[in-house]
């Protein structure tokens, strides 16, 4: 087992993959571009634990349904039309890897990683307010809801428990909020959490087992010699370590370029309004199944977010893209109105999102003793602490729980 480990990247699959390589006894250090108050995508996401969520976003019907979105500024999916080689790789990558049969190959192995992490979520010994409540697909349209009835019957297959509920019986598991709706699917196995919250109790534990943290240090270069990375060059110095662990969630594709590596990836922007005294507060957290709208109470305040930008690297709001969930949210729950986010400042964060829709997790082949666990998209949260346990089995010379063959860092080399 390694002495020391370098973690890059202090988002929640950093901060998880810290966690469990300290509790191994390594000694870890986390270099981080940004300062200790960041307000990364680990921060204002929806905050959901989803095992229902084992169709990779590369899948059947998503091109075409892309491209339709496209031209509606406020629809849940837009790409800025730019010329960018990257991006064009990255779609037509995306456009081989959405068939059917990929999509069947994928779902066992993300079902197998998000049961792991929800495991690993009762199991990890920190008090975050876990609310294991399940997960509501509310769908206003009938035929939304036989595709979703559709999806359930393979849900249960796969031993993932879903079931299909009329209005009525969707009204009655969440009885203190009104819902106009058709039906929906209940997922009883997933569950939510406020993401500060969780990210907070990680720092406090780490801080506690001595792991050092290089806050506002941006990584410059790696010190290379016989395939491996002796050192990591940064803006305040060199930091060496027996492993080096690349945890950068959008910024992981440049530095793995730096390294000859291929890591096809785009920032998925995405974004959250959180209303801090909402007029009703749901007990569970929700799909709004034609707007892909996430829904999730927390802590008292209430959290909708949605939507996939992918413009690069930019950070700023687009207000039609905020407009297009405002508009959106009170159709599912009409004791809402559009008004009652007027004075909410919205949030965006940059989700790294493969061509593929699989995370990036393993060790590559080109050097000796880097691993990659990044290009989580939107389940990032959902599987960080799978991802960190799988991370300290490998470099403890262990084999993972999960099959990682989907997963490989090199499957696009």
């Amino acid at each position: 087992m390694p002495s020391h480990i370098t973690i890059l990247g202090a988002g929640v699959i950093g901060l998880s993959t810290a966690l469990y390589c300290a509790r191994r006894g390594m000694q870890v250090t986390v270099i981080e571009r940004k300062s200790a108050q960041r307000d990364g995508c680990s921060f204002g996401n929806a905050g959901m634990i989803v095992p229902s969520h084992f169709i990779p976003l590369a899948a059947p019907g998503m091109v075409k349904l892309g491209l339709k979105w496209m031209w509606n500024p406020e629809s849940p999916f837009y790409i800025k039309p730019r010329l960018d080689s990257d991006l064009l790789a990255w779609g037509l990558q995306f456009w081989k890897a959405a068939t059917a049969q990929r999509v069947a190959t994928a779902a066992p192995a993300l079902r197998d990683l998000s049961l792991l992490s929800r495991q690993c979520f009762e199991d990890i010994g920190l008090d975050f307010g876990l609310v294991k409540k399940g997960l509501l697909m509310l769908c206003k349209q009938q035929q939304t809801l036989d595709e979703e009835a559709h999806m359930a019957v393979t849900a249960n297959a796969l031993g993932i428990p879903a079931q299909v509920l009329d209005a009525k019986a969707t009204a009655a598991l969440d009885p203190n909020v009104t819902m106009d709706v058709c039906g929906s699917v209940y997922f009883p196995k997933d569950c939510h959490l406020s993401p500060r919250r969780f990210i907070a109790a990680l720092e406090a534990e780490l801080v506690r087992l001595g792991v050092e943290f290089l806050w506002k240090t941006e990584v410059t270069g790696f010190e290379i010699e016989n395939s491996a990375l002796r050192a990591v060059k940064t803006s305040k110095g060199q930091v060496e370590g027996q492993e080096v662990v690349l945890c950068g969630g959008v910024w992981s594709a440049e530095l793995a370029k730096s390294l000859d590596l291929k890591l096809p990836m785009q920032a998925g922007k995405g974004y959250s309004l959180t209303l801090r005294d909402p007029t009703q507060l749901p007990e569970l957290c929700s799909i709004c199944t034609e707007a892909r709208l996430a829904v999730t109470p927390m802590d008292g305040a209430l959290r909708v977010g949605g939507t996939m930008e992918m413009a690069g690297l930019n950070e700023s709001i687009t207000q039609r893209r905020v407009r297009g969930i405002t508009r959106a949210f009170p159709q599912y729950f009409p004791a809402f109105a559009e008004t009652d986010f007027a004075e909410v400042k919205p949030w965006s964060g940059l989700r790294p999102v493969s061509p593929d829709g699989m995370p990036y997790i393993g060790r590559t082949q080109r050097w000796k003793n880097l691993t990659i666990a990044t290009g989580h998209a939107m389940m990032g949260l959902s599987l960080a602490p799978a991802t960190g346990k799988i991370v300290s089995e490998l470099l403890s010379g262990e084999k993972p729980p999960v099959a990682l063959d989907l997963m490989s860092p090199d499957r696009f080399a």
